[in-house]
């Protein structure tokens, strides 16, 4: 399937901004999303001078009936072919150990998990009268094993891992892929606030040009980089003692 109508959502932050400007091109309608205006508004300039056809919308997807009333006017207009699901959120516990603070708890929650469903909810019904789509959902490699630091944003990452594969085993047969994005540490603000160590930093453009070809090659899941992806994915495989400790030994501690 080609894609040629884009739903990019988080299209503000880095992946999401790389994102668009990896598929802006001729021939391509890119509905971005950003509750940064401004920086909206400066993206989607930049992919229609790459050709490509912009519409954006700076919602708060915790509205979620302002979030589907908007994905049902998009598919009015024109069906959606990918949807990238990418608007996410971090908090973590205080550097004295504290909890994190329940208001962005509950924020996290809400934008990383509840509109994710939420907008897959809205949309399958379309994809599987129509028999085709592509829903491709950011969770992160913190999904594979919880770390000290921000025990919600893993609990949330863990939460979408879940729910994307359940949903590739469900619409197999529809004709709907379904792909779980897992990325490492990429440089972004987020990425930067969040506290511990960074390694096997990549760039936004090189995590946006890894994802494309995962999701033009349907990967069930879009995992990188190499090395903190076995590493990440053991840590859920040991026995928490030893991973524990491991992240202990790795500075991964409050």
């Amino acid at each position: 399937m080609i894609a040629r109508r884009i739903l990019i959502t988080g299209a503000t932050g880095a992946i999401g901004s790389a994102l668009a400007m990896v598929y802006a091109a001729p021939g391509i309608s890119l509905c971005l999303h950003g509750r940064n205006k401004a920086r909206l508004d400066e993206v989607a300039q930049a992919c229609r001078k790459q050709g490509a056809e912009v519409q954006t919308q700076s919602l708060d997807v915790r509205d979620l009936g302002e979030l589907r009333s908007w994905l049902v006017t998009l598919w009015a207009e024109a069906p959606i072919d990918l949807m990238i699901v990418n608007a996410g959120m971090n908090t973590h516990v205080g550097a004295d150990g504290c909890n994190e603070p329940w208001s962005e708890a509950e924020a996290v929650l809400d934008i990383n998990l509840r509109a994710t469903m939420a907008m897959c909810d809205e949309l399958i019904p379309f994809m599987r009268a129509r028999k085709t789509g592509q829903i491709a959902l950011v969770s992160s490699l913190a999904g594979y094993y919880g770390l000290p630091m921000t025990p919600t944003y893993c609990a949330t990452k863990a939460g979408v891992k879940a729910y994307g594969e359940a949903l590739r085993g469900w619409l197999a047969d529809s004709g709907i892929q379904v792909n779980v994005i897992m990325p490492g540490y990429v440089d972004s603000t987020m990425c930067t606030e969040m506290p511990g160590p960074k390694p096997f930093l990549w760039t936004p453009e090189r995590a946006a040009r890894r994802i494309s070809r995962g999701l033009a090659k349907n990967e069930a899941r879009i995992t990188f980089p190499f090395p903190l992806d076995f590493g990440t994915w053991w840590l859920a495989v040991l026995p928490s003692a030893i991973s524990q400790r491991i992240l202990r030994l790795l500075n991964y501690r409050v």
